[in-house]
């Protein structure tokens, strides 16, 4: 007898996070078996990475589910995330298995618990792997990284920043950079700096480099393929921390109190001072391109700073249920907004609109695509 478990929409997905996706089992061999065939779908027990299960909505996980199969192949379905504080370290070491009750293996399907993790936790295998996908993707200045470069631009400020839509379009800047850098290696996933905390293994030669020269440039090891990194024809980066990298940025307001920003009616129009302090105040805890909005993201540093505000964001919704668009506290606009941060806008560079108030071009085309899901989410809105 054998079984096949797929997880995921259409012709499935290897690649979980937290949040429950559809998945099925089928028997595909009934050879021997002479009636409704009883499995039990459970973790291989080796490897970093866990799932949970979950017979239906709502989700109620277990570590175990048994589930009664037709003969005929007629799938059987249920749910399944990664256990939440056991994300995978390599591809495929979330094994989901499917046994009798005989403990016989009927089908196995190798998944990944892959997730954002803060920088100074990675393995050397995962931080040396995310370097290399951002190499790749940079290619020596040749790359398709240029778009992203010449999105976070002088003409692209406004569309970005000192409004309601900052949060939002940087959550589709970083989650478009992730795709592509998936594209290479789907392991990978943007780790983040936790600039509150010390982080002095994200500043060696192995991870994002250290500033020893005059002139402010980063130096790598020479095993590190960001040592090749160039933006505007330039190769190398220009970077100068004004603090000790063994300690915390100083000034920097620390987690418990940016998830305070909200006040007492977990408002976002209170949250999102987090734009000047912690996410400004971190940016210009160095000197170099990282310090100004015009040349920030031609430091690959750039977007493991903002994969942090991203998740303090994220923290903050789940905290105080901040989800739905109907409620002005998930969202506020300002009074009189510019274009690109009213909750019906579209966002520039993924629209592609280049009309006034618009930036004269929009690199990058569309969101790279995904294997779960076509958008960052339903509050993607159709207007200009």
């Amino acid at each position: 007898m054998r079984v096949a478990i797929t997880v995921g929409p259409g012709t499935g997905t290897r690649y979980l996070g937290w949040s429950p996706v559809p998945a099925q089992v089928r028997v595909t061999d009934a050879a021997g078996a002479a009636g409704p065939l009883d499995v039990i779908i459970r973790n291989s027990g080796a490897g970093a990475g866990r799932v949970s299960f979950s017979a239906g909505a709502p989700w109620q996980p277990v570590d175990e589910l048994v589930l009664t199969l037709p003969l005929t192949g007629q799938p059987v379905a249920f749910l399944v995330a990664g256990e939440f504080g056991r994300p995978s370290t390599i591809d495929g070491d979330a094994v989901v298995e499917a046994v009798g009750a005989d403990d016989a293996l009927l089908g196995a399907t190798p998944l990944m618990v892959r997730v954002r993790k803060d920088a100074t936790t990675l393995t050397p295998l995962e931080r040396d792997r995310f370097c290399a996908a951002l190499a790749t993707f940079n290619d020596r200045g040749r790359g398709r990284f240029r778009d992203f470069r010449n999105t976070h631009t002088q003409a692209g400020d406004p569309e970005a920043h000192g409004f309601a839509g900052f949060l939002p379009w940087h959550r589709a800047f970083l989650l478009d950079l992730e795709r592509e850098l998936q594209a290479i290696d789907p392991s990978v996933a943007l780790p983040y700096w936790r600039f509150d905390r010390p982080a002095p293994s994200l500043f060696s030669r192995d991870f994002m480099g250290v500033t020893t020269a005059a002139t402010g440039a980063v130096e790598f090891s020479s095993t590190n393929l960001l040592q090749f990194w160039a933006t505007d024809s330039v190769p190398g980066i220009v970077r100068r921390p004004q603090f000790n990298t063994r300690e915390a940025p100083a000034g920097v307001r620390t987690e418990i109190t940016t998830l305070r920003l909200g006040g007492p009616g977990a408002t976002y129009t209170a949250f999102r001072a987090l734009e000047g302090n912690p996410h400004g105040t971190a940016h210009l805890s160095f000197t170099g391109s990282i310090s100004s909005i015009p040349t920030a993201a031609k430091d690959p540093l750039f977007f493991l700073l903002h994969a942090n505000v991203d998740r303090l964001w994220a923290k903050w919704q789940w905290l105080a249920g901040r989800f739905s668009p109907n409620d002005a506290r998930t969202f506020s606009p300002d009074q009189t907004p510019r274009v690109g941060h009213r909750l019906g806008d579209t966002m520039w560079p993924w629209n592609g609109i280049t009309t006034p108030p618009r930036p004269p071009t929009a690199p990058g085309g569309t969101m790279a695509p995904s294997a779960l899901v076509a958008a960052p989410g339903a509050c993607r809105g159709s207007s200009t």
